[in-house]
C-alpha cells in the first residue's frame, strides 16, 4: 500500500468537535450529532465530510496511549466562515504535505490500516510526522463505516526527516 503524496492550501472546516481519548470513544455519537445537522451549513465545498484528529502539539508516537486527549472532528469543507450554524466550530487545517492512503473496508479494520502506515510505512520512509491534523476524507465511494467496499482517504501530515 503506498500513499500519493499531496500538497494542499490551508481548509477551511465547520462541523462538530469533542476532546475524546481513546479508551473513551464516542465518535459515533459526534456523527450522529453533527449528521442530523450537516445540511445547516451554507458554502460547502463539495459533498464529502471530514473526519479529524488534532493532536497535542509536541505528542510523539510513542507517547501516544489510549488516554492521551486529542480533538476529534466531523466536518465538511466550506470557502468560507460566514453563517456557521448555533453549536458549530471553524477550524482551518493547516497546508503542507500529506500522504494519502487509501483504506477500503469497515472501520473495524482501519486499525490494520493504522498500524501499517505508522508501524510500517513511516518508519521505512524518508518523512516524518509533521505537527498539523490527521484527517480521514470520506466521499463518494463511503457507504458506511460497515459496508466491506467503503473506501476512505486517510490524509497524514508529513515533513522530510
Amino acid at each position: 500500500m503506498e500513499p500519493r503524496l499531496q500538497k494542499i492550501e490551508p481548509r477551511k472546516i465547520v462541523g462538530k468537535c469533542l476532546i475524546t481519548t481513546l479508551s473513551f470513544d464516542d465518535t459515533a455519537t459526534l456523527w450522529q450529532d453533527f449528521m442530523s445537522r450537516h445540511k445547516e451549513i451554507k458554502n460547502r465545498v463539495d459533498s464529502g465530510f471530514y473526519s479529524m484528529q488534532v493532536y497535542p502539539f509536541g505528542l510523539k508516537v510513542e507517547e501516544f496511549t489510549r488516554e492521551t486527549k486529542f480533538e476529534r472532528w466531523a466536518a465538511v469543507e466550506v470557502n468560507s466562515f460566514e453563517n456557521v450554524p448555533d453549536g458549530m466550530q471553524t477550524k482551518t487545517i493547516a497546508g503542507g504535505l500529506y500522504a494519502v492512503f487509501t483504506h477500503v473496508g469497515p472501520v473495524k479494520q482501519f486499525v490494520e490500516t493504522s498500524n501499517y502506515i505508522y508501524g510500517t510505512w513511516l518508519p521505512q520512509s524518508k518523512y516524518k510526522l509533521d505537527e498539523r491534523a490527521h484527517f480521514e476524507r470520506l466521499g463518494e465511494k463511503y457507504y458506511g463505516p460497515s459496508h466491506p467496499e467503503s473506501e476512505e482517504e486517510i490524509w497524514i501530515p508529513i515533513q522530510l526527516k
